[in-house]
């Protein structure tokens, strides 16, 4: 039995286009901002509560949200909470929290998205090597040969419940 668990599921829109950069050792990493909209009643008056969150995503899974994420686009993002301190340029130490994200899901449709980042998709997809998943919710590209696409799974009408 886990004795933890440190997890963190949001869906919501970005708020910027995703920022794709490199660690020392070349490894890719992408991050951006997501925000959830909370929307309830007081009293009568309709209110509406925004949070923002910050993700970053690694490797394959940031070189796929980098190439086909852009401000606006709708995704489901699952992960861990991780808090980091540094020390800014004034000498003042710093915190923030952040979503480091082992599945994403594009809630799009790739005609919803209306960015050139989403032209062609069949060329770069995550690859099935154990790595975190990137999933589009309908996908409407062709399967070239050889290539293994379990990540893309839609939702069937077999569905236990």
């Amino acid at each position: 039995m886990t004795s933890s668990l440190n997890r963190m599921t949001i869906i919501g829109n970005l708020g910027g286009d995703p920022e794709m950069r490199y660690t020392p050792n070349g490894k890719p990493v992408t991050s951006f901002s997501v925000a959830t909209t909370n929307r309830y009643t007081v009293e009568g008056e309709q209110r509406e509560e925004t949070q923002w969150f910050r993700v970053s995503t690694w490797n394959r899974t940031a070189e796929v949200c980098n190439q086909y994420l852009s401000k606006g686009s709708k995704v489901y993002v699952e992960g861990r909470l991780q808090g980091r301190q540094w020390e800014g340029q004034d000498g003042v130490t710093r915190f923030s929290m952040e979503i480091n994200a082992d599945r994403v899901l594009f809630l799009d449709r790739p005609s919803d998205r209306g960015s050139d980042r989403s032209s062609d998709r069949s060329s770069d997809r995550p690859s099935n090597s154990g790595e975190p998943v990137v999933e589009f919710n309908k996908p409407d590209f062709n399967q070239p040969e050889g290539s293994d696409i379990s990540e893309f799974q839609e939702p069937g009408d077999d569905l236990p419940f």
